[in-house]
């Protein structure tokens, strides 16, 4: 039996394998398996997690966990949040006032001052400074909120990627993001710079050429690269 053929039940309290009930266990809560094999769950006990013929991975258990992520798993001891590694050992000492998933093997923690910053694998933070909040790395660039309430794209020393700061931010998708200046949303190049000079209400990051955008009527149209509208939606 292939873990990833393993589903999660309609009412999230057991899993299912050619729909059939898996396990004879039924829990409080699941969440899907991950790789290598793990899947978070909840009973009487406590939350924790399980592998692919359902053992459980350890005996401590957790107030929450969370699925496994570049081999490290959130879990939760009352206020504290760390990571488990995919034995089920604790992956470094220190705990945090919360804990996002690797992503790239790298994380957005926030720390006990409530500032957020990013940390390895072996929950080393990767970099100095901290931020209002910080978000997950993807293609070796992150969207970060600084101290004068703006955001930037930074990269994995920390350093802003470019002088454009915005008063919202999406990661980079296929070389574009979407960004929030006084004027609407828009669409902007790894430089900073805006690729057309319409704003909207709302828009999509661009999926294979084209983006969904709200013009600030309300009304929804699809638009190239070039921001030239296509079709309405």
């Amino acid at each position: 039996m292939n873990w990833q053929d393993i589903k999660v039940s309609a009412d999230k309290t057991h899993f299912l394998f050619n729909e059939q009930p898996l396990f004879g266990s039924v829990f409080i809560e699941v969440l899907k398996f991950h790789s290598p094999g793990l899947a978070p769950v909840k009973d009487e006990s406590g939350s924790y997690h399980i592998n692919s013929i359902g053992n459980q991975l350890y005996d401590e258990r957790f107030t929450r966990t969370f699925g496994y992520y570049c081999s490290r798993a959130t879990v939760v001891k009352a206020d504290n949040w760390f990571h488990l590694t995919d034995k089920g050992l604790k992956a470094y000492d220190q705990s945090y006032n919360w804990t996002g998933n690797y992503q790239e093997n790298l994380c957005s923690v926030r720390g006990n001052d409530n500032k957020y910053f990013h940390i390895d694998l072996d929950g080393k933070r990767i970099y100095t400074g901290s931020f209002i909040y910080c978000g997950d790395f993807k293609d070796g660039n992150a969207c970060a909120k600084a101290d004068d309430g703006l955001y930037r794209h930074i990269d994995t020393k920390g350093s802003f990627l470019n002088n454009k700061a915005f008063l919202d931010l999406g990661v980079f998708h296929k070389n574009f993001a979407t960004a929030l200046d006084k004027y609407g949303w828009h669409h902007i190049d790894i430089s900073g710079n805006e690729i057309y000079q319409q704003r909207y209400l709302a828009v999509e990051p661009f999926y294979n050429g084209f983006a969904l955008v709200t013009q600030l009527d309300g009304k929804k149209i699809i638009i190239d690269e070039q921001g030239h509208k296509v079709i309405s939606v």
